[in-house]
């Protein structure tokens, strides 16, 4: 009897082998197959292909192309109804055919909300920032990353002198790979300390709030325990763009029920789920209590680093 080993189910087979014209014999041929080994799994060379690509794109290959733009004179009701209507949550300004700086959700917040100026009679130009950011389409997204932290700004792609592109935090999570790199804990970048307000708080209570705070987001309680979430985003979209009074509750006006994951989850885990439901913020439970939230912006910061 001859016993081979192969990967293949369990066969018998009558192989006859003639030895002379009268003798025949017949040799049972035995095929074992080896037992598998459960729970492991070898990545294909298409599998180890891919996450290389990933860990190497470019920002060529993850900007949004579509770039908004108004100009230094707009006034900031108008560039407002233009984020809001886009869905975006800056524009580049332009001043004699030239991009010269960015004016953001987070200027319209704490720079004109906070500070009690009028939308209307508020100028681009007095609350944009600049110089612009800028970096080239062949820079590697992980560079871009470290780019972003470092100079506290989004990040404007130009190729050749002309503006091609911009790089937003939440483009970056979108692609961001699952490498060793991406393996650390949210705990360690979330924000524990979260701002939180009664659903009874005017939407204009709450806008001040976020500026002077100069965060994006509050979570909305009922009877004390967490029920949803308010974003610059939704201060943007639901009230601004369709110029509707800021007096309304906030309640009604925020997300819910409230969407969360578990803290201890890897940054390219959380990045899959803020990527998933389009969200750039997300809270984190532990023993069923908020822990804290992490943002598109906390998940660059450590994939940066």
């Amino acid at each position: 009897m001859l016993v081979y080993n192969a990967s293949h189910p369990l066969e018998r087979k009558q192989a006859p082998i003639y030895l002379t014209s009268r003798t025949q014999l017949h040799i049972e041929v035995i095929i074992v197959t080896e037992p598998e080994k459960p729970g492991i799994e070898f990545p294909s060379v298409l599998d180890r292909a891919y996450k290389d690509y990933k860990r190497h794109m470019k920002v060529g290959d993850i900007m949004s192309r579509d770039v908004f733009t108004t100009t230094a004179e707009t006034p900031m009701a108008k560039a407002a109804m233009i984020m809001g209507e886009q869905h975006i949550g800056s524009l580049i300004v332009m001043k004699f055919g030239t991009p010269v700086a960015i004016v953001t959700e987070r200027d319209l917040l704490s720079k004109v909300l906070a500070g009690g100026l009028d939308l209307d009679t508020t100028l681009v130009e007095q609350v944009m920032s600049y110089p612009l950011i800028k970096i080239c389409p062949t820079l590697e997204i992980r560079e871009a990353a470290r780019t972003m932290i470092h100079k506290k700004g989004r990040l404007v792609v130009f190729e050749c002198g002309e503006l091609v592109g911009v790089i937003t935090a939440s483009d970056l999570i979108r692609e961001m790979p699952d490498g060793p790199e991406t393996s650390l804990r949210v705990d360690d970048f979330m924000t524990r300390e979260i701002v939180s307000v009664k659903e009874d708080e005017t939407v204009a209570t709450v806008a001040r709030i976020m500026g002077a705070k100069r965060v994006g987001s509050v979570i909305v309680t009922h009877d004390g325990k967490p029920s949803g979430i308010f974003t610059e985003r939704d201060l943007l979209s639901t009230f601004l763009v369709h110029r509707k009074p800021l007096d309304s509750p906030v309640g009604i006006a925020s997300s819910a029920p409230l969407k969360t994951a578990p803290a201890g989850i890897s940054i390219h885990e959380a990045a899959k789920i803020m990527a998933a439901q389009h969200v750039r913020r997300l809270p984190l439970m532990k023993k069923k209590q908020l822990a804290g939230i992490i943002t598109a912006r906390d998940l660059v910061e450590a994939y940066a680093k």
